[in-house]
């Protein structure tokens, strides 16, 4: 820390315990300075994230200081023409490792790329950044964003914000054990397969995966096949989680694909007359088709009943389509994907050497992949979107647990077996997730409950109608609405580990 009086206890719980939206305020009104903000996160964070490593690559604390006293500049009283940035102005923010933030490299976890320094922003750090956050570092992921368990070699093992002997998942992972030990005051991520919503149920925070397109991403190598994968946010109230997408959302003309329906803002009201007469499918297990371990099924349909009882009607729903020949085209379009990631930095010296073996199972299987082989898995994927379509028709969200298994031994890589049933590939125990990515769909996980255990979370998964974000929003608020005394459940503080 740097050579300044520091925070009281209470002050500073007080400015961590805020909402982002709730944070903007106090800033805006004056209640708090913005190096009153930083210090009271830099101050949380040196308690607790050395045991967590939740963010890396933090910045000098100075040096942050020295940003927000430039930003307290700009809105006092007759000290500066400029006011604010924005609602973001002066709030503290870790940007997943998989974004460029000038000033910080952009490692994706891997010693490759350690000195990997972006010439200049991602479009939507450069959008957060525009609204007047102060980027403090990044937050830890699995090397390359693969797999759902937050390690690397790089700045070790992130453990779950509630457990710490169990994983937090991912790829997002940073990002929801800060979010959940209000070490930032909402985040961003990014979702191929699952990686916002994963690690959000499991920390007890919501994550959405916006719709394809939603977000733009840019500067990328391609900007026309690449779209599994998507930038979103994560927050621990729905107001908040809209606010970032708001600022986030919206086409960029470098980014063709990027949606133009776009709102000024996706901030819905609190109000649990959104679940009125909601139609939910609620698709479980997809008639056993997905592995479980015992109890996921169970809290997420407690989650429902809570639903049901706000007017919501529940209905189980058969998906309807082959699951076995869906996760076939998914393998194809994830080894093109994923294998052409990895590819991208098989030329520095020793690459192999420096790679986990999940990363190089994924280049390997790539370079045998043809283009017939690729157009057939993308009809599929063409024809389950259309086969979605018709789902809708009867039903305004689609329901699934956000993961097949609890939080399991931070130790242990991925679960090789689930419920018995051997898991053939290091991501098929993640199969739950790869449905709204596969049809460009937006997905939101919510907090559903606990583990009997006390200390492990689960999410819902609620998949919405194409380009259905603000109405999936409106959804979550309504749940968010009724579930008052299990959202304020937080994780166990340092002094009752």
């Amino acid at each position: 820390m740097p050579r300044t009086t520091a925070l009281p206890a209470a002050d500073a719980q007080a400015i961590t315990d805020l909402g982002v939206e709730s944070l903007s305020r106090a800033i805006h009104a004056r209640r708090f300075s913005c190096r009153e903000v930083m210090q009271a996160y830099l101050q949380r964070i040196a308690t607790l994230n050395p045991q967590h490593r939740a963010i890396v690559n933090l910045a000098d604390a100075d040096a942050l200081l020295a940003q927000a006293d430039s930003r307290d500049a700009e809105i006092a009283p007759r000290r500066s023409a400029r006011g604010t940035r924005g609602w973001l102005h002066g709030v503290p923010q870790a940007i997943k490792d998989t974004g460029h933030a000038v000033g910080f490299p952009t490692t994706l976890g891997s010693p490759l790329l350690a000195q990997a320094h972006p010439a200049r922003d991602s479009l939507y750090v450069e959008r957060m950044k525009a609204s007047g956050c102060i980027v403090i570092g990044k937050t830890n992921m699995p090397e390359f964003g693969l797999g759902s368990h937050t390690y690397n070699t790089m700045f070790g093992t992130t453990p779950n914000a509630w457990d710490d002997t169990v994983s937090a998942g991912g790829s997002s992972g940073g990002a929801a054990v800060a979010l959940a030990l209000r070490l930032l005051p909402v985040a961003d991520g990014s979702d191929f397969m699952g990686s916002l919503r994963n690690p959000a149920g499991w920390n007890h925070v919501f994550g959405m995966r916006p719709s394809q397109g939603r977000v733009p991403a840019w500067p990328k190598p391609d900007i026309w096949v690449a779209q599994l994968g998507t930038d979103g946010p994560m927050a621990r109230h729905v107001r908040d989680l809209a606010a970032l997408l708001s600022t986030q959302a919206g086409p960029d003309d470098r980014a063709p694909l990027s949606l133009t329906d776009d709102l000024n803002s996706y901030v819905p009201r609190l109000n649990p007359l959104h679940l009125q007469g909601l139609r939910v499918g609620w698709l479980g297990d997809l008639q056993g088709h997905l592995a479980m371990q015992d109890g996921v099924l169970a809290v997420c349909e407690d989650a429902l009943r809570r639903m049901a009882g706000a007017g919501a009607r529940v209905d189980s729903l058969a998906l309807g389509f082959d699951a076995d020949s869906l996760w076939d085209a998914w393998l194809v379009w994830r080894r093109a994907l994923a294998g052409s990631s990895v590819g991208a930095v098989m030329h520095l010296p020793d690459a192999r050497r420096h790679i986990k073996p999940e990363a190089l199972w994924e280049y390997d299987r790539c370079q045998g992949l043809d283009f017939e082989t690729f157009m057939r898995a993308s009809e599929l994927r063409s024809r389950f979107h259309q086969h979605l379509l018709g789902l809708f028709e009867r039903h305004d969200v689609l329901a699934l647990p956000v993961a097949q298994v609890w939080p399991f031994p931070i130790d242990q890589h991925w679960p090789h077996e689930i419920a018995g049933r051997a898991m053939d590939t290091y991501h098929r125990w993640m199969e739950v997730t790869l449905y709204a990515t596969f049809a460009g769909l937006p997905a939101i996980s919510v907090p559903a409950g606990f583990h009997a255990n006390g200390r492990w979370p689960m999410g819902l998964q609620l998949i919405g109608r194409p380009r259905g974000d603000a109405a999936l929003l409106r959804v979550a608020a309504g749940y968010e609405a009724i579930s008052g005394e299990l959202l304020a459940r937080r994780p166990p503080e340092p002094a009752r580990r």
